[in-house]
């Protein structure tokens, strides 16, 4: 049984006794996996509700799919070989220990495979300065919804670097801070920028097309914030498993 403390980020590593085969775009089942891990009245909760007024915020977010693939021997797959990693984190103290606690429980599948899991590592990410690099575990998400002139909506997304990319990254975090602490958030500057080129990712989500980064980011602003970025995910999409970061090693 585990007792979860703050700023969790669990890493969770799987085996399975032969191939594990996912389809290139699996963040739906991982994010199906999710919840079919933690306790039911909470994933209900999150499912149907979620943290905060007007737009709501699961407050977890889940890294890519980390293992030895190959992706040319079956169309549209990735073959990993019989081990995979996967990082969770979430600044809720209930759902770190639902979701540790329910993967003690089961053998787990993940689309058609049944895996082991091999061991948990629990590391608690506390941000300690107000200048502080991360580093993408899955791509991040900056996203408006625009009108076109004949009233058809549209997404236009941004890439780390624009300036709009900054505006609503800053503007997601405060909601998610305001969502998660019930209070306002510190109102100073938020800056953040890239530190490596940034890589486009197109991942398929549920038949929708969603456009993320992935690149180093130097981010400047309260601690409280940059915090609110490891634990809950920078950017949009967290709970279908964009933004996850971690604190970059810098020599």
């Amino acid at each position: 049984y585990l007792k979860a403390g703050k700023h969790m980020h669990l890493t969770i590593e799987f085996s399975s006794d032969k191939d594990i085969i996912l389809p290139i775009h699996y963040n739906h089942l991982v994010q199906g996996f999710i919840y079919d891990t933690i306790d039911e009245k909470l994933a209900e909760f999150l499912h149907s509700k979620g943290y905060g007024e007007g737009r709501n915020f699961k407050l977890f977010c889940f890294s890519n799919i980390f293992g030895k693939a190959d992706n040319h021997s079956i169309p549209e797959h990735l073959v990993f070989k019989n081990k995979i990693t996967l990082e969770v984190c979430s600044p809720m103290t209930d759902f770190c220990e639902s979701f540790a606690n329910g993967i003690f429980k089961k053998t787990i599948r993940l689309g058609s495979n049944i895996l082991n899991v091999e061991s948990i590592k629990v590391d608690n990410q506390y941000v300690v300065s107000e200048n502080t690099v991360l580093a993408p575990l899955s791509p991040i998400v900056a996203y408006s919804t625009l009108l076109k002139p004949e009233g058809k909506k549209y997404t236009c997304y941004f890439q780390p670097g624009e300036e709009d990319f900054q505006r609503i990254v800053a503007e997601n975090l405060r909601k998610k801070y305001k969502a998660y602490m019930g209070a306002e958030p510190p109102e100073d500057d938020i800056i953040i920028r890239p530190i490596s080129t940034p890589k486009l990712h197109l991942v398929i989500y549920k038949g929708f097309v969603i456009k993320g980064y992935t690149c180093k980011l130097k981010i400047k602003g309260p601690k409280e914030l940059i915090q609110i970025a490891v634990d809950a995910g920078l950017g949009s999409k967290n709970s279908q498993g964009f933004g996850c970061v971690r604190l970059a090693n810098v020599s």
